[in-house]
């Protein structure tokens, strides 16, 4: 049988938001739930139905080729058939969702109910831009970070002196309260100590209790040898502080770098343009550079080398962010002409091309 176009099964437009999405299917699965329809098979399709259309149309690279390819483009990628799964299963899979839907830690409808995971604080986004030299050999740099930091009088527990902050009374340090409407619990996050678990009786005087000030802050950002503008690392825990009693968030560095006046960066490789003279290109020389890390190379102009010629040298550019070796250095020689002449060059170079034409007819002859 084959299957509805995953648009169809939610009911929503092909270029529905991501919150259009899960509004339709918040309502298909309250309308389908195997516990509001005990023993009926049609109800439980229709439920894994929209269980697996969320499951594509709510992943930006799933959706991105169901929209090209239809259900043939996911065919084979694994876990796009919720025909045999267990409703335990797919339960289990959207845990997070279905937490939002029925309020705080528990699926209702007689469904397995856990707590949901903790509240953290809100990640935060900064731009780190470092020189090529330190992307070739990788460097410790400090980045500024504008938000709430930890309160330096309380250490961050919202209590004076730094004391633990009390366990809730009305949860009893569950952080969710239950209500029971007929045969159906409901879970909900808990009023008093809004989900912590925790209560701060004699709340801190720097901050009111909540734990945190807003301030500027340093923080040490490890950027790794190789690592090349648009790329972006993650601090873990150096983010905006969670409320009292959670994690922080995460600190995300969008990296820059910065351009260099002799180098050239295209991935892995090292790209630069060295002058030669005419006499040099035509009589063969060597080039000793000198890269921006502070390495050392040798390149080897050919005798008769020609404007515009590349030198590749391998194993000389970009360091992998493996460590596994490193790109190449392409070498773009670059023959100069002089713009003044003095009559003793110009006799000189006069002389050259009598030669260079007389060469040419003794060997076409």
């Amino acid at each position: 049988m084959s299957k509805r176009d995953y648009y169809e099964v939610l009911e929503v437009s092909r270029d529905a938001s991501g919150d259009d999405i899960k509004k339709a299917y918040r309502k298909a699965a309250l309308k389908y739930h195997p516990d509001r329809n005990p023993g009926n098979t049609e109800a439980e399709s229709k439920f894994k139905e929209a269980s697996e259309a969320y499951s594509v149309l709510s992943d930006a690279q799933k959706r991105d080729t169901f929209d090209r390819f239809g259900h043939a483009g996911l065919s084979g990628s694994g876990g796009f058939d919720f025909s045999s799964v267990g409703i335990g299963d797919i339960f289990s899979q959207f845990q997070d969702v279905f937490s939002d839907f029925f309020g705080g830690g528990g699926f209702g409808f007689g469904g397995p109910r856990r707590r949901s995971a903790p509240r953290r604080g809100q990640d935060v986004q900064v731009s780190g831009r470092i020189t090529l030299q330190d992307a070739l050999k990788g460097k410790k740099q400090e980045v500024s970070v504008r938000g709430l930091a930890p309160c330096e009088q309380c250490k961050g527990s919202g209590s004076r002196g730094g004391a633990r902050p009390e366990r809730c009374q009305q949860c009893r340090g569950s952080g969710q309260v239950t209500t029971q409407r007929g045969m159906i619990m409901f879970a909900t996050t808990c009023p008093v100590c809004r989900g912590s678990g925790e209560m701060v009786t004699d709340p801190c005087g720097d901050c009111n209790g909540s734990g945190h000030q807003e301030k500027e802050r340093r923080v040490l950002v490890t950027f790794p040898a190789g690592i090349d503008s648009g790329q972006r690392l993650r601090v873990p825990g150096q983010g905006m502080p969670g409320p009292v009693g959670t994690p922080a968030g995460d600190l995300y560095v969008d990296v820059e770098v910065e351009p260099h006046a002799q180098f050239e960066r295209e991935g892995y490789d090292l790209m630069a343009r060295v002058p030669v003279s005419f006499a040099e290109a035509s009589l063969g020389t060597t080039l000793d550079l000198e890269l921006p890390d502070g390495r050392e190379v040798t390149a080897n102009v050919k005798a008769g080398t020609q404007p515009g010629s590349v030198i590749s040298l391998r194993g000389k550019g970009v360091p992998h962010l493996d460590g596994r070796g490193h790109g190449a250095l392409h070498v773009l020689v670059e023959v100069q002409v002089p713009r003044k002449l003095s009559r003793r060059a110009k006799k000189l170079l006069q002389e050259l091309e009598r030669e260079l034409g007389e060469q040419k007819t003794r060997k076409a002859g």
